[in-house]
């Protein structure tokens, strides 16, 4: 059974806090993309803190990080890091759209 988005959210978010930023200094120079994958972060961030225990709107935020990440694809020089944030925002994506 697919997790809920709170469910994904608990398990992943504090994680990603920790990851966003560092990734971003480590790979946003050779990966200027990131800077933005950063921004949206922050704004979900942002959201989902002012929602409390409720679901916040969140589509326009996760459209843009598609478009970014081109469907969340992982560059091919870039660490374990960088694909873990990768890989947990296309789950947190993807429990938001059910």
């Amino acid at each position: 059974m697919a997790k809920t988005f709170n469910e994904v959210k608990k398990e992943y978010f504090a994680r990603l806090e920790q990851f966003v930023p560092i990734v971003a200094r480590v790979h946003g120079g050779s990966h200027p993309e990131f800077h933005k994958v950063h921004e949206l972060f922050d704004k979900i961030k942002e959201k989902i803190e002012a929602a409390g225990p409720e679901k916040p709107e969140l589509t326009e935020e996760f459209a843009k990080l598609r478009t970014i990440t081109d469907n969340y694809r992982v560059p091919g020089d870039v660490c374990e890091s960088y694909e873990a944030v990768y890989k947990m925002l296309e789950e947190l994506d993807k429990a938001y759209q059910a």
